[in-house]
């Protein structure tokens, strides 16, 4: 209770913030939207490729001193963010044009962060399970997805609103984000430190040199590393499998970059006109708790079900989102009643549609190396959302944000084509009760 809370709770911090408030960072600065989803599209590359580093994690120190010195890094990441987020002029940032040159510096803290967030991910997912028991791991499985959620209400919710706050008080855009990004780097500081001391030292937590010996050992590991990815790529489909994982996600991972510059863009130039306020409490209360619940109810079903005969349902729920912004974008609703609605709509679509994405994954990781597979899927999770998020920015610029979303609804295509030819592959027992 002393360490898990808080180690998922700060699992969670950086990915939001490198994914998520950069991305309504850049656009309330008033960088054009097309550089701004290129750029914070390329901060994903860390986590697609983590797998190839998460051996050295097993070679070298401990799982502790992974943690513990991954959250130092990004403590003074976070610290040199807010003394060196650039000041635009409110003239230079309404008219849209901000260069993302003045972003230079701000963006490669975003890097380092992305990368110590990445190489954290491994350490603490590896120290849980070396920490606890199996029956413990389940037992607590729960308080750390939930800490790891509630790391989602602050990064897409508290963080957003007080930025909005600040800048409806002060009128000043770019003090509104240095504070806010004070108030992250002093909140992960006190929890590096709180860490320093509560983190536990479990006897089990060692490295593989220290233990067998380096000459060996490192040897071993790179030929396993090596048999880890053979034994990926020469499984029974995986090029539809690889397929899937790219393209199941392909209308989410266009319209995820572009639907919060939607949100705060003005009504003349196509968006909503929300403010940043708005956004924080709207993505962060209502937001959350449908996607959550999404998550929770698509878990159930597929449980009941198995993943073969909920597959189908879930891809439908996956055309919601893109249903939603087309929707929005067309009518441009002003009553706040009517978007929260539509994005609770988008959100619980979102969470139970990604349950089929992640229980395949699982299903496709079945085997020797389940741990190793698992992380490889996850790098082409992460390929999928990195490589359309790079270009969406540059085509909202050349079509609008109304045409935008129609692209992205007729993306659902690419969903349902997947769909078809994975649902035939797939064991019908699995996931059942």
């Amino acid at each position: 209770m002393f360490w898990i809370p808080t180690l998922y709770f700060a699992q969670g911090i950086p990915y939001f913030i490198v994914n998520n408030i950069s991305v309504l960072m850049l656009a309330k600065m008033g960088v054009p939207n097309g550089q701004m989803a290129l750029f914070t599209s390329l901060l994903y590359l860390p986590w697609m490729i983590k797998p190839f580093w998460s051996p050295f994690i097993d070679i070298v120190k401990t799982k502790r001193w992974w943690i513990l010195a991954m959250q130092l890094v990004m403590s003074a990441a976070f610290i040199l963010l807010t003394l060196t987020v650039p000041a635009p002029d409110a003239t230079t940032i309404a008219s849209g044009q901000t260069p993302i040159s003045l972003f230079y510096i701000t963006l490669m803290l975003f890097v380092v962060t992305a990368f110590a967030s990445a190489t954290h991910d491994i350490a603490a997912d590896g120290f849980y399970m070396l920490a606890l028991t199996q029956s413990q791991q389940a037992a607590w499985v729960g308080w750390r997805s939930t800490f790891y959620r509630l790391a989602s209400i602050f990064g897409q919710g508290v963080l957003v609103w007080i930025a909005g706050t600040i800048e409806k008080e002060s009128d000043d855009i770019p003090m509104s984000w240095r504070i806010t990004l004070l108030v992250t780097a002093l909140l992960f500081s006190s929890i590096t430190i709180y860490h320093t001391f509560f983190i536990p030292r479990p006897a089990s937590d060692t490295s593989v040199i220290a233990t067998e010996g380096e000459t060996v050992n490192a040897t071993t590991i790179f030929s396993e590393f090596a048999r880890t990815f053979k034994t990926y790529f020469t499984k029974p489909g995986v090029l539809l499998a690889i397929v899937f994982m790219l393209l199941y996600r392909l209308p989410e991972a266009f319209l995820i970059k572009m639907c919060t510059p939607f949100l705060v863009a003005a009504q003349e130039k196509g968006g909503l006109g929300l403010s940043t306020q708005d956004v924080g409490w709207i993505y962060g209360g209502v937001g959350v708790f449908f996607l959550t619940a999404g998550g929770i109810l698509g878990g159930t079903y597929a449980s009941k079900l198995g993943l073969k005969k909920s597959l189908w349902m879930m891809a439908g729920f996956m055309t919601l989102p893109c249903a939603t912004f087309v929707y929005l974008s067309m009518f441009q609703p002003t009553n706040i009643l009517a978007i929260c609605a539509s994005l609770a709509i988008e959100q619980f679509g979102y969470g139970f549609g990604f349950t089929a994405y992640m229980l395949y994954m699982m299903y496709f990781s079945e085997g020797e190396f389940k741990t190793s597979h698992y992380a490889i899927c996850t790098a082409f999770m992460a390929a999928s959302m990195l490589l359309p998020g790079m270009v969406a920015g540059y085509i909202q610029e050349a079509i609008g944000y109304s045409n935008f979303f129609l692209m992205v609804m007729a993306c659902c295509i690419a969903t349902l084509v997947v769909t078809y030819f994975v649902d035939r592959k797939i064991d019908p027992n699995y996931g059942k009760k």
